[in-house]
């Protein structure tokens, strides 16, 4: 008896974890967005900034990174930009040094080799710029992408800003666009109530004087927000910012690149303190979409050990059986959206059990099928 009891808990448990994350969160926080809405006080305002640009081993794509930087509408007295290469081997150093040869605003930092994120922040040690913002090698921005980012910093209370990543259509069976579409529909929800919980690499800038440290295997797109929001300041969502990158081109792609970016995830979320000192509403709000989305894989073998169990005893327990295999056989049979679902969720597993196993690199190769 203890133990159907035991079961039915784990079950309803997990499903309604499950439902909330992924349906009821995001939900309500768009109703509560419409009636407790906190605008950002933008203004047209040039600022100056220093964009930098992580680098390693990306010769097929710098050039033209830089050259879409310095097309930028931005007055050319208020910009620099820093390529912080990471110990390239390829020709990404020559090449930057020689566009830097004929453009002042362009200047290579050579750092060792230690990720991303020590490489970005060698590179902010050495500026003195309003604003740092950063982007992915092989990024485009539109042309006004960063007048867009800058002018949310007008608001004294704005720390950090995060733009609009439109992903290219893929070469093949990536289903991430649709993934990322309903991604940004909620960002939009919680930059209204307040901040986000989390950014993308692509296109977003900190206040220098706001600007963290953090670990380097954290990555600054899920720690800024929340320690943006720990300093007192605000993390926001400018939908007018906006910037493109290629995605990786098959779901199983996607799922190699979603387990390297779980396993950050699941380093922050142990080690990172991010639910130190938060106000009540953006504590719900971490958990409820970092917290359960980081679990959902583990919640889902929990449903499913537990939809077995009970299967032999309660018949009415067959039929959510039965929808989960069936699920699954759509996952096996064709690519598609069960496909990407179930390789992505399995993804959030499989990096909880390579941190336990052997932590997290700091160090990073380009998602293949990303730069060309």
């Amino acid at each position: 008896m203890a133990e159907r009891a035991l079961g039915k808990a784990v079950f309803w448990g997990s499903l309604g974890a499950l439902a909330w994350t992924h349906v009821g969160y995001p939900l309500a926080a768009r109703a509560l967005a419409r009636r407790a809405m906190r605008r950002v006080r933008k203004a047209d305002w040039t600022p100056s900034v220093t964009v930098v640009v992580a680098a390693h081993d990306e010769e097929a794509v710098i050039e033209r990174r830089l050259a879409n930087l310095l097309g930028l509408d931005y007055p050319a007295d208020r910009l620099e930009i820093v390529v912080a290469s990471d110990a390239s081997e390829d020709g990404t150093d020559e090449l930057v040094e020689a566009v830097a040869a004929d453009e002042p605003r362009v200047r290579l930092l050579q750092c060792p080799r230690g990720g991303k994120v020590a490489a970005q922040n060698l590179a902010v040690q050495e500026t003195s710029a309003d604003v740092v913002a950063f982007s992915d090698a092989n990024a485009a921005w539109e042309p006004d992408a960063l007048r867009a980012l800058v002018r949310n910093f007008a608001d004294p209370e704005v720390g950090y800003v995060c733009g609009r990543l439109r992903l290219e259509r893929p070469d093949g069976t990536n289903r991430e666009g649709v993934y990322w579409r309903y991604e940004l529909w909620l960002r939009e929800s919680e930059s209204l109530l307040g901040s986000i919980t989390g950014g993308n690499g692509a296109i977003y800038a900190v206040r220098r004087e706001d600007y963290v440290d953090v670990d380097p295997r954290f990555g600054h797109d899920l720690a800024f927000p929340y320690l943006m929001v720990q300093r007192g300041r605000r993390a926001v969502y400018e939908p007018a910012a906006v910037a493109s990158e290629k995605p990786t081109p098959s779901i199983e792609s996607e799922y190699r690149r979603k387990v390297r970016m779980f396993e950050h995830c699941w380093a922050i979320t142990v080690e990172g303190r991010m639910l130190r000192g938060l106000p009540p509403l953006y504590l719900a709000q971490i958990a409820s979409h970092r917290l359960l989305r980081y679990g959902s894989g583990p919640l889902h073998l929990a449903l499913l050990a537990a939809n077995v169990a009970l299967a032999g005893v309660r018949p009415a327990y067959r039929v959510p059986l039965a929808g989960q295999a069936v699920f699954l056989a759509l996952a096996a049979a064709r690519p598609g959206l069960p496909r990407y679902y179930t390789l992505v969720t399995w993804a959030t597993a499989a990096s909880l059990a390579n941190y336990v196993r052997r932590d997290v690199p700091a160090t990073w190769q380009a998602a293949e099928g990303t730069r060309v």
